[in-house]
């Protein structure tokens, strides 16, 4: 790459390039993270709503919040009819994130992870645990006491529930990229019919959010992590 396209790269906000079908054709390291909360679709529909009426650039000024992002501004624009670009501008009130590294862990079955902390909820609630388990998944590389510890705060922080769903599975034609490698990611999925008490508690139980990517709704908890097999 160019000196432009490593700033571009490198930018900590997310920048993002779309066909004019609203196909995602780039993004940039940053925009990875925000594509795991949230779907291409989405933002390029946002990026239509900025887009200016003519040929060009435009900057709106915006209260944006997604997920865990808050954006203050966000700039669109294109020069022919095929390509879209767009740049949303973090605000500096959102928590800085890790970025995700493949220098620590340990190769592990996430399978066990995940059912060693099911047995143990089973001995405190009375919830009935379903598994949607992918068999295909290998052992990976992973940081087992951080996993462990904020599944397990993840299941806890589930109140009146009856049944909890968890599925392991890869995630189809998404990856990431870590030190310029693309790695495929593995997500846990953890659906409640009773709502997730979330609050700050549950990734301050995580002492290194660096290993995983991890996004909440209201009964619904998602942990992606990259595919390192070595």
């Amino acid at each position: 790459m160019n000196f432009f396209e490593n700033w571009v790269e490198l930018d900590l906000n997310p920048v993002m390039s779309f066909s004019n079908a609203g196909k995602l054709i780039y993004s940039n390291a940053e925009a990875q993270f925000l594509l795991n909360r949230v779907s291409s679709k989405e933002l390029y529909d946002i990026a239509i709503k900025y887009a200016p009426a003519t040929y060009g650039f435009q900057t709106s000024y915006i209260n944006l919040t997604i997920k865990n992002y808050i954006f203050y501004s966000i700039t669109v624009g294109y020069e022919n009819e095929d390509e879209l670009h767009v740049k949303f501008y973090k605000s500096t009130m959102v928590k800085k994130e890790n970025k995700l590294s493949t220098k620590n862990g340990e190769i592990a079955n996430i399978f066990t992870i995940v059912d060693l902390n099911i047995s143990t909820q089973k001995t405190k609630k009375d919830i009935n645990f379903i598994k949607n388990y992918d068999p295909s998944i290998p052992e990976f590389k992973m940081m087992v006491p951080d996993l462990l510890k904020i599944v397990g705060k993840i299941y806890e922080s589930f109140v009146n529930s009856t049944i909890i769903t968890t599925s392991i599975k890869l995630k189809i034609g998404e990856y990431i990229k870590i030190d310029g490698k693309k790695y495929s990611l593995i997500t846990i999925e953890i659906i409640s019919d009773g709502e997730l008490n979330y609050s700050e508690t549950i990734e301050n139980n995580s002492s290194n959010t660096s290993s995983f990517i991890l996004s909440t709704e209201s009964q619904k908890a998602t942990i992606d992590l990259p595919l390192i097999l070595n």
